[in-house]
């Protein structure tokens, strides 16, 4: 047969002496680039959202240190020009709304609620569930049926009747937001434990620590934990974002905090009666809030392609 006819074969050539084998690896053509080019993106992708989530932590963190306009207290806007439009070398750069306040301002300090309710209550999530989850799926047992059952009676309270039961019962300020958030993701993180923590246990090295006689306490804090607390975070910034979302849609339904405390789900609410005329009043917060939920599940995205063992397969 000759070369012509098989051109699909790898091209093989006598090795020196004293070398392996003498396959010639070759380009691996469209497909590769292909794959290199979205690794790339990705990469760009990543980096742009870790820019930034920085930006809007830096700036919430800072915020009583920047030269910004009044963004909270309508008494001391009194002079201040009403539905003013975006001007980026004016004093607003963002414009006002219908009391004056600054809109640049009151998306900073939206950051600063949206972000501490959305990690909030994921570390609330991650502590309860996941130990919880760790517990149920190590000891099995009576253990895993009796904390099933209890996240199962969680997970039957439709997520909007309880959050409007908690509003009525206690006020919708900053901690109680955070909290009853956090009791809504609490079930998901005891899921993830439980099934991490059961598929681990299963493990060589657990099964070799058992061998040698290693205490459980010890097998669950130096073998289990890190590897199930690694998917587990890789999960918790998409839990984030998904939360960041709870909290808007609550402000603006008027169950979350209330004005003139700005959040994104307010100020989109205030604005909404002047969207035709002022569209920024709502464009601002609205893109605002879609590129921090975008860039929370770009960074998730990456962090359970690095840290999850099933994301690493995608």
């Amino acid at each position: 047969m000759s070369v012509s006819e098989r051109t699909d074969e790898p091209i093989r050539s006598n090795p020196p002496a004293g070398t392996g084998t003498g396959t010639v690896r070759i380009s691996a053509g469209p497909r590769g680039k292909r794959r290199r080019g979205t690794a790339r993106v990705r990469r760009i992708g990543f980096w742009l959202s870790v820019g930034w989530i920085g930006l809007e932590l830096l700036a919430a963190a800072t915020a009583a240190f920047l030269p910004l306009a009044e963004g909270r207290n309508p008494s001391s806007t009194l002079d201040a020009p009403i539905l003013a439009s975006p001007s980026p070398l004016s004093a607003h750069p963002l414009g006002t709304d219908r009391q004056g306040l600054d809109i640049l301002s009151g998306v900073i300090y939206g950051a600063r609620t949206s972000l501490t309710v959305g990690f909030g209550a994921v570390l609330m999530g991650v502590a309860i569930g996941g130990l919880l989850g760790l517990l149920a799926g190590y000891y099995r047992g009576k253990i895993d049926v009796a904390l099933n059952f209890l996240n199962d009676s969680l997970l039957a309270f439709p997520p909007l009747i309880l959050l409007l039961a908690l509003s009525s019962v206690v006020q919708p300020n900053l901690r109680n937001v955070t909290v009853a958030l956090g009791v809504l993701a609490v079930p998901t993180f005891f899921r993830l434990a439980r099934a991490n923590t059961m598929t681990f246990s299963q493990r060589n090295f657990v099964l070799a620590a058992r061998a040698l006689g290693a205490r459980s306490s010890r097998i669950l804090l130096r073998e289990l934990v890190p590897n199930v607390l690694a998917s587990t975070v890789a999960y918790a910034f998409v839990v984030v974002a998904v939360l960041i979302v709870a909290e808007s849609s609550l402000s603006f339904l008027g169950l979350s905090i209330q004005r003139p405390e700005p959040t994104w789900g307010n100020m989109i609410a205030a604005g909404q009666t002047d969207l035709e005329k002022y569209p920024h009043l709502v464009f601002v917060p609205g893109v605002v809030l879609f590129l921090t939920v975008l860039s929370l599940n770009q960074i998730g995205d990456w962090a359970q392609r690095r840290w999850d063992p099933r994301g690493r397969k995608l």
